[in-house]
C-alpha cells in the first residue's frame, strides 16, 4: 500500500493556475467560494433561482477577468464586488429598484437584548430578504459591503438623498419587525413559563 500526501495548495497557486485557464483550479475557487457567494446573492436576490443564475454568470466573470485581480487585498473581496455587481446589474434589468412601502413609524425601540436570546443570524437574514427591493438593495451595499451613500448613488444611479432616504426606510422596516419578532418572543416565553 502506498501512502500520497497531497500537498494544499495555496490562494496564490490557485489564482495563477486560473489565470493559465486550468479548470481544476477554477472548480477549486468555486467549491471554496460558491457557498458564501451564494449568500450575498441571495441578500440581494429574493429568488433562488435568480441568485443561482447571477452566481454563475458571476463565476464566469471572475475568470474572465482574474487577470485584473491585482494580488492586493482580498481575493475573497474581489470576488464579492463581482457578485455584488453582478447582483445590482440583475436588479437594474429585471425589478424596479424604487420600490417604496409605506411603514407604520415604530412606537418604540425594540429590545436588543431580549431578541439576542431568541432571533438567529438566519431569522436576521430572513427580515433583511423581506424587505422590498430598493430598501434591501441600499441597506445590503451600506450596512453590510459598507459603501458610502455617494458611491450607492453612483453604482444605482439615484441621488444620495435616495439612498439616504432608502436606507432610513429600510432600519425603519426592520425595527417594526424587530418588534414584532419581541413580542413573539415575549409570548413563546410566556407559554414556555406557565407550562413548566
Amino acid at each position: 500500500m502506498k501512502l500520497i500526501i497531497r500537498k494544499s495548495v495555496t490562494e496564490e497557486q490557485l489564482i495563477k493556475q486560473c489565470r493559465q485557464g486550468k479548470e481544476r483550479a477554477q472548480q477549486a475557487v468555486y467549491e471554496k467560494y460558491a457557498d458564501r457567494m451564494m449568500g450575498v446573492c441571495m441578500r440581494y436576490l429574493k429568488d433562488h433561482d435568480a441568485a443561482q443564475d447571477v452566481l454563475m454568470t458571476a463565476f464566469m466573470k471572475v475568470f474572465e477577468r482574474i487577470s485584473q485581480f491585482r494580488d492586493e487585498g482580498s481575493f475573497e473581496g474581489w470576488i464579492r464586488r463581482i457578485m455584488v455587481n453582478e447582483s445590482l446589474s440583475y436588479l437594474r434589468k429585471h425589478q424596479n429598484m424604487s420600490v417604496e412601502v409605506n411603514i407604520e413609524k415604530a412606537s418604540r425601540e425594540p429590545d436588543y437584548q431580549s431578541l439576542a436570546d431568541h432571533l438567529v443570524t438566519e431569522d436576521i437574514m430572513k427580515m433583511i430578504c423581506s424587505l422590498p427591493v430598493g430598501y434591501r438593495t441600499v441597506f445590503n451595499l451600506y450596512a453590510i459591503e459598507g459603501y458610502s451613500h455617494k458611491e450607492i448613488a453612483q453604482r444605482l444611479e439615484i441621488s444620495e438623498n435616495t439612498s439616504k432616504s432608502q436606507l432610513s426606510r429600510a432600519r425603519s422596516y426592520l425595527q417594526s419587525l424587530l418588534i414584532k419578532a419581541e413580542e413573539v418572543g415575549e409570548e413563546k416565553k410566556m407559554i414556555y413559563e406557565s407550562v413548566r
